[in-house]
């Protein structure tokens, strides 16, 4: 026995059901896609503030006697510690690195720890 042609051919909540299933995917994806962003927008902070402060190092010293303040303060707005940078004097000249542990957040899964680094050396 067959079902009656109008339960067989109605399509109403298909669109909706539809809808539930690629909605998680689609607002995991858009989430991804933001933290990617701010990730890579901190990294991009650290290597400006690590460059800008070997080059103010070398050129002129007088200018910024705490180091790791200024590549801190030249880092985009990023409010980083001061202690995620440190400047040395190796044979390429005055080298800032830099070091953050960034926290990727995700929406299911515990957040993940990425250690994003830099480096930049100006020669004296």
């Amino acid at each position: 026995m067959m079902g009656s042609p109008s339960v067989i051919r109605h399509e109403g909540g298909a669109t909706v059901a539809e809808f539930a299933m690629i909605l998680p995917v689609f607002v995991a994806f858009i989430f991804g896609m933001v933290n990617c962003g701010f990730m890579l927008w901190t990294q991009l902070g650290i290597e400006h503030g690590a460059v800008a402060a070997a080059r103010c190092a070398t050129i002129n010293p007088s200018v910024c006697p705490d180091v790791p303040a200024y590549a801190a303060q030249q880092a985009y707005d990023l409010n980083l510690p001061k202690t995620t940078f440190t400047l040395t004097t190796t044979a390429c000249g005055n080298q800032v690195t830099a070091s953050y542990p960034f926290q990727f957040r995700t929406l299911i899964f515990a957040p993940v720890n990425v250690t994003l680094t830099a480096m930049s050396c100006y020669p004296t």
